[in-house]
C-alpha cells in the first residue's frame, strides 16, 4: 500500500499535505498521528511541527484511486514550506522578525482567547518573561527593565542588537508592545495598560512625529488642500493630533480602518 509521512505546522495541515501527495480523498486514507506538535511562545520560538503517517487504502473506497503525483510536485509543496519558513538571508533581519511578530499577534489573540482565571503569578514578571524570550529567540542580547506606576507599566529594552527589536520606524516594538499587552491580561482579573519602549525610540519618534506635524501643516498651509499622512499606530496619530491642537490654520482629523488609519491634516476655512 502506498503511504507517506508528511508534517504541518498542526495535524490538519500535515494530514492535507500528506493527502496533496498521495492524491487521495480523506475516506480513502488511515490516518496515524506520530506526533501532534505544539506551538511555540505564541507561535514565534520554540514550535514543534506536527508529523503524521497517511497510508492508501483502496479498501475505503470503490472509487478506482488516482495516480499519485509525481516527486516533483510534492517536492514543490515541501519547497513552499521550507521557503516560508527560512527566509533568504538577503532580506533584512529586522524585516523578517518584524513580519513574523506581526502575523502572530492573530496567533496570540487565537491562542491567548478570553481572559482565563487569575493566577498567582505575577503578571508583570510574567510578561518580562516573555519578552527576554521573543528577544532572546530573535538573536538579540537585551536586557529587560520594568517600572509600573498603577495599572500602567513601562517595559524597557537595553543591550546589543536592540534595533532588530525595534524595526522600521517602530514597527517590531509596536508588535512586540501588542503581544505584551495580551500576555499580561491573560491571567488577571484586572486590566494593564503595557508601554514597550527600548533604549528611549518612543521619545526620539515623538519627537519626530511633532516636527512631521509642523511640516506637514505648513506644507498644507501652502497647498491649501489636505494633506494625508502615512498609517500610524492610535498612539502615534495622538501625538500629530496634539502637536496641531491648537494651530491656528489647520484641522486634523483620523480617517480609514484599522491598521490602516492615517491621520489627516486640513486647511481651516
Amino acid at each position: 500500500m502506498r503511504q507517506v509521512t508528511a508534517s504541518g505546522v498542526n495535524v490538519e495541515a500535515a494530514v492535507q499535505s500528506a493527502l496533496d501527495q498521495l492524491n487521495i480523498s480523506r475516506d480513502q486514507a488511515e490516518i496515524e498521528v506520530i506526533d501532534e506538535g505544539k506551538k511555540g511562545l505564541f507561535g514565534l520560538f520554540g514550535s514543534k511541527r506536527a508529523i503524521v503517517k497517511v497510508q492508501f487504502n483502496p479498501s475505503h473506497s470503490f472509487e478506482t484511486s488516482k495516480a499519485p503525483q509525481d516527486d516533483s510536485d510534492a517536492n514543490h509543496v515541501e519547497v513552499s514550506e521550507t521557503l516560508e519558513e527560512r527566509t533568504p538571508t538577503s532580506i533584512e533581519p529586522e524585516v523578517v522578525e518584524e513580519n513574523r511578530l506581526e502575523h502572530s499577534i492573530d496567533e496570540a489573540e487565537q491562542d491567548l482567547g478570553e481572559p482565563e482565571e487569575a493566577s498567582a503569578a505575577d503578571p508583570v514578571q510574567e510578561t518580562m518573561d516573555y519578552l527576554q524570550e521573543i528577544a532572546n529567540g530573535m538573536g538579540a542580547d537585551v536586557e529587560v527593565e520594568v517600572r509600573q506606576k498603577s495599572r500602567n507599566v513601562y517595559f524597557q529594552l537595553s543591550g546589543k542588537r536592540v534595533a532588530m527589536l525595534i524595526g522600521k520606524r517602530g514597527k517590531t516594538l509596536n508588535a512586540l508592545q501588542s503581544l505584551a499587552q495580551l500576555a499580561i491580561n491573560r491571567h488577571t482579573d484586572k486590566f494593564y495598560t503595557v508601554y514597550v519602549d527600548a533604549e528611549g525610540y518612543r521619545e526620539r519618534r515623538k519627537a519626530t512625529l511633532q516636527s512631521l506635524a509642523e511640516n506637514t501643516a505648513d506644507k498644507c498651509i501652502a497647498l491649501q488642500k489636505d494633506v494625508s499622512l502615512e498609517a500610524m499606530p492610535s498612539y502615534e496619530r495622538k501625538i500629530i493630533h496634539a502637536a496641531l491642537q491648537r494651530h491656528p490654520k489647520v484641522t486634523t482629523y483620523s480617517d480609514g480602518n484599522e491598521p490602516n488609519r492615517y491621520v489627516v491634516v486640513r486647511p481651516k476655512q
